[in-house]
């Protein structure tokens, strides 16, 4: 298990020694817990630390990595790669800001190095001592049901009043023929590449695969970027998915959509993919392929039968209260969620605390996620898309702010992309938003705090914005707003006003 971290360097080794240290003592059980946690990852260490910060007895298992995938095979090592990536990009556009700096090439190693002692790092916020310090038993090793109230670890029972299974999903593998044969990289075993792969294959144009293919290009390799669906990120806006397309293209991607891999073979040290397109067959050979098509949720080894919990394949079944068929059984994070974020697993991690422990009676269906492709540039989206309220016979007006009318676009030379707000017709009830932004990420939380306070757009206008910041672009969409408040009849009677006061 430990073995699949590679390599085996001073920050791995650091990183193991905080997220599973191979001398660990599972304490002993105390005779029941008010919460036992299965799963370490983003949504079991908020449930573990805030029920015990809270005074709760609380048991957290963790059969591989304490800080799940958003730590080690995430968040954490793609942003870090992104940053790497996104240098060697303003590095071969110096010139364009009148600087005489040449690109040259990307020391991979150092790279990936760098990533490493930087995730290694931030895993003392996950590590296993860290959580007994805060009160929590830490046992580490395979879980299992043995009845609706009694959880095994090894020998080692732990009753429960209450359960929350956060056991996360896992990189789902495509039905190729061949592929298993070829082999592949998935995100949980690219960052553990040391050198760079000259030819990439990437299927899947999802945010993944998308995040990496950009990065992997602008690093050195000759990128392939694989996509079934006409449009890569296919759930985002139609012009946000362009402008992106567009950005990986000029960062040398090469992009093939409405595309199928119908095999994989290994021809010597390279890997050959058979692709199906627009009728045509054709053959690419690289040297590594990695596979972004989905996650699948970790479910299997927990004897969920035994516990009375139901499950589908896309996870853990559960009500709008994160109850499972099991009522002293909640579920939260990847395991049981449509949206498989970090910040979605923190989200349902507070719910589940305030239920389980607290008769709280809080909604899934009441949260407002937004959620950022971290691509150059950035895609963020909150609320409804176009589609969402023509589905649902909902009448909008959408107020589109090109970047390049933002003068701090403008002076970072980062125009390409837009904000886009959708609000009810005739109103400024914000319905919905897509930012396509350098700093889409941090420029949507402005967005989403107005939408879930129902702050219309026209309040947003009000707000000062520093200049010249990309922000501004919202307060752009809101004085557009309040534009279509000055009617000709306003008009008219401002100018007697006008006329009168004279």
């Amino acid at each position: 298990m430990l073995g699949t971290i590679r390599p085996q360097d001073e920050h791995n080794l650091k990183l193991i020694a905080n997220v599973h240290p191979t001398d660990w003592q599972n304490p002993a059980p105390a005779g029941r817990y008010h919460l036992v946690v299965l799963g370490a990852g983003t949504a079991g260490l908020v449930t573990a630390a805030g029920a015990a910060g809270l005074g709760a007895k609380v048991a957290l298992v963790e059969r591989h990595l304490m800080g799940g995938d958003c730590l080690n095979v995430g968040c954490v090592p793609s942003k870090a790669i992104i940053r790497s990536s996104r240098v060697m990009a303003d590095l071969r556009a110096a010139q364009r800001f009148g600087v005489g700096a040449t690109g040259g090439e990307a020391e991979f190693p150092a790279v990936m190095e760098r990533m490493r002692r930087i995730r290694a790092g931030i895993s003392r916020h996950d590590s296993a001592e860290r959580f007994r310090t805060l009160g929590v038993d830490v046992f580490l090793g395979e879980a299992r049901f043995l009845s609706p109230a009694c959880v095994q670890v090894g020998a080692t029972s732990l009753n429960f009043k209450r359960a929350v299974i956060a056991t996360g999903a896992r990189a789902v593998t495509p039905p190729i023929d061949g592929l298993e044969v070829a082999g592949y990289l998935t995100n949980e075993t690219v960052f553990s590449l040391v050198e760079r792969p000259r030819r990439l294959a990437v299927i899947g144009a999802g945010p993944i695969g998308c995040e990496l293919a950009q990065a992997f290009a602008l690093l050195g390799s000759e990128v392939t970027l694989i996509g079934k669906d006409p449009q890569l990120l296919v759930r985002e806006d139609r012009d946000a998915a362009r402008i992106i397309a567009e950005s990986l293209a000029r960062d040398g991607v090469r992009i093939m959509l409405g595309a199928r891999v119908q095999r994989a073979s290994a021809a010597g040290v390279s890997k050959v993919l058979q692709l199906e397109r627009q009728g045509k067959t054709e053959s690419l050979s690289v040297d590594e392929i990695l596979v972004g098509v989905g996650r699948a949720p970790n479910i299997e080894e927990l004897d969920l039968q035994a516990a009375g919990v139901a499950h589908e394949k896309a996870g853990v079944i559960v009500n709008d209260y994160l109850q499972t068929t099991n009522s002293k059984i909640y579920a939260a994070g990847d395991v049981c969620l449509k949206h498989k974020f970090t910040h979605t697993a923190d989200a349902t991690a507070r719910i589940v605390i305030q239920n389980a422990l607290f008769l709280g009676r809080k909604k899934l269906s009441a949260l407002t996620v937004p959620w950022c492709t971290f691509t150059t540039p950035e895609v963020a989206h909150v609320g409804m898309y176009e589609h969402d309220a023509q589905a649902k016979g909902i009448e909008m007006d959408t107020y589109l702010i090109p970047m390049a009318q933002v003068d701090r676009a403008i002076t970072d030379g980062a125009e390409d992309g837009f904000l886009k707000v959708h609000v009810k017709k005739g109103t400024d009830q914000i319905l919905g938003a897509t930012i396509v932004a350098e700093h889409a990420g941090e420029m949507i939380s402005e967005i989403t705090l107005a939408l879930v306070h129902q702050v219309g757009l026209g309040k947003i206008g009000s707000v000062i914005h520093p200049y010249p910041t990309q922000a501004e672009a919202i307060k752009k969409a809101a004085d557009a707003y309040n534009r279509t408040r000055l009617t000709p009849l306003v008009k008219k009677l401002m100018a007697r006003w006008l006329a009168w006061t004279q």
